[in-house]
């Protein structure tokens, strides 16, 4: 019988430490880009890659990620609804959220729903496995722009002066807001969110009434004109 050396044995029940990541972004350049920089990294590796909601859903069941990155917009629902589902799949995983939409709009709305921290793509993915070991060690992470903002806003009650109107606008009716800049219909977006075109038009309506818009014609090019300032 052959017996194995202790040093073997020893390494091959040495658990592996290092962090599990998960990447979530319908863009496979920039699933390919993350997982490098991860997996360069020797106290971290790529468990899985999700392209969208039930995909991500799936590779979290399958190997308890520790952390997560989601990108906000996907083909097949909000990045903001899926923090939602993957704090409720598994509540232990850090989220970060690596966008390029606009932090003062975004940024806290995913905090609340659950993210650790709130990336903007155009800070280059250099920075990606700076924010993962923040949010893995437990800390929040945002830009020191946004943390002024937040800090701002507490020591003023929560009384500071939106930027931008679309500010006020509900995590719903800012993501039919892109989808109508991005030509989409009210029945293709009741059938994208899985609602009735009665329930998108009136969200239609609130959207017009909370950005000061009179006519459906001049909510699409706001609508458009905020889609292209995005990208």
């Amino acid at each position: 019988m052959n017996v194995m050396p202790n040093e073997t044995r020893s390494v091959m029940e040495q658990k592996d430490t290092r962090a599990k990541i998960l990447i979530v972004d319908d863009h496979p350049i920039v699933r390919l880009g993350i997982g490098q920089l991860v997996n360069n990294e020797q106290d971290m590796q790529v468990c899985g890659e999700a392209a969208s909601v039930s995909e991500a859903l799936d590779v979290v069941e399958r190997t308890s990620p520790d952390a997560i990155v989601v990108d906000i917009s996907l083909k097949d629902s909000s990045g903001l609804d899926l923090i939602t589902q993957l704090k409720a799949l598994n509540k232990t995983a850090k989220i970060l959220v690596s966008s390029v939409h606009d932090e003062t709009i975004y940024a806290e709305r995913a905090l609340r729903c659950g993210a650790s921290g709130y990336l903007n793509k155009s800070e280059g993915t250099g920075k990606i496995v700076e924010a993962l070991r923040h949010i893995l060690a437990g800390e929040i992470y945002v830009s020191s722009r946004l943390a002024d903002r937040v800090l701002q806003r507490t020591a003023h009650g929560g009384k500071v002066a939106s930027r931008l109107p679309e500010e006020g606008l509900s995590n719903r009716e800012l993501e039919i807001y892109e989808l109508i800049g991005e030509g989409m219909s009210t029945r293709q977006i009741a059938e994208r969110l899985h609602l009735s075109p009665k329930t998108v038009e009136t969200h239609r309506e609130n959207i017009k009434r909370k950005l000061g818009l009179t006519s459906s014609n001049e909510l699409v090019r706001h609508a458009i004109h905020w889609v292209m300032r995005e990208v």
